[in-house]
């Protein structure tokens, strides 16, 4: 089975099951789509969460070939399916952009709904000073294996599914959520915190593909198991006791795959899971709606 990665991709990286998506060559994300004639309004089929950390699925009327977003190009499968999502500060506004083999072009604007997100304010300074050289020694390395993970193309479908959560536990962090220190804001809370027991499996949340399954725990992240679901969206997995699929390996929805742990940057045992489409991080809450 042949490999797709591009050349960011390090050697510590494993691509023996990751297949190529022809589609994605042919509209591969982040190529701008040239100027063309004024576009005529359109009215496009689809569904999705149109919120900040939100996600939209669709599938392209007939006689259309190529879609964008904001200027962005789409890819889109064989059958006309496409898949795009919003960041957690995504703007107002997205528009949809669609050309057809006539030479005819479409276009749609959407809205993107703002969120009212946690944000706790903290009456002192924030802690001066950056990280230490010593410690971004050790984190660069790291860091180039995640984006070279990312990179990865493979055949993965979840991103046609409706997701399910890797583990029913407490919920003890959620996506988004802020301090800011006397007016200064520090990073958002980029994904899920679910307070399982030390030891307990959790579950792919939908079909994908294993692209990075640290053999020695991250700075931060400690064992770190990362799924490739397809057209540009992958979840991570942070703080595991123990990781049960190897790289490369494709794995299904509701399939065990690793065991909650405290590795890493973390003060107990809990499973931090984030999912990204490209750059844009989103709301693993939106794909699976509420815990029952």
């Amino acid at each position: 089975m042949k490999t797709l990665s591009r050349p960011l991709l390090v050697a510590a990286v494993c691509a023996a099951a990751l297949v190529p998506l022809v589609a994605l060559r042919a509209a591969s994300y982040g190529a701008k789509t040239a100027p063309s004639t004024p576009a005529s309004p359109v009215s496009l089929s689809f569904t999705g969460e149109l919120t900040q950390g939100g996600w939209i699925r669709g599938v392209l009327p007939a006689g259309a070939q190529t879609l964008s977003i904001n200027g962005t190009a789409l890819p889109v499968t064989s059958d006309g399916s496409w898949f795009a999502a919003f960041d957690r500060d995504a703007g107002p506004q997205a528009v949809l952009r669609v050309s057809y083999r006539n030479g005819a072009i479409g276009e749609q604007r959407i809205s993107v709904s703002p969120r009212a997100w946690q944000i706790e304010n903290v009456n002192i300074a924030r802690t001066p000073g950056g990280p230490s050289e010593a410690f971004m020694a050790l984190r660069r390395p790291e860091l180039a294996r995640i984006d070279a993970a990312r990179t990865l193309v493979t055949d993965a479908q979840g991103w046609r599914q409706h997701f399910i959560f890797p583990v029913k536990a407490r919920i003890s962090g959620r996506f988004g959520s802020q301090r800011v220190y006397r007016g200064e804001p520090a990073a958002y809370h980029s994904g899920l915190d679910l307070a399982g027991g030390a030891g307990t499996v959790f579950v792919a949340p939908a079909d994908g593909v294993v692209i990075l399954a640290a053999q020695a725990p991250f700075t931060l992240e400690g064992n770190l198991l990362m799924l490739d679901h397809g057209m540009g969206l992958n979840s991570a997995f942070l703080h595991c006791s123990q990781i049960l699929v190897r790289q490369g390996e494709h794995v299904k929805q509701g399939q065990v795959i690793g065991r909650i742990g405290m590795t890493g940057r973390a003060t107990g045992p809990h499973l931090h899971w984030s999912i990204k489409w490209h750059d844009a991080r989103l709301d693993p809450l939106l794909f699976t709606g509420p815990m029952t």
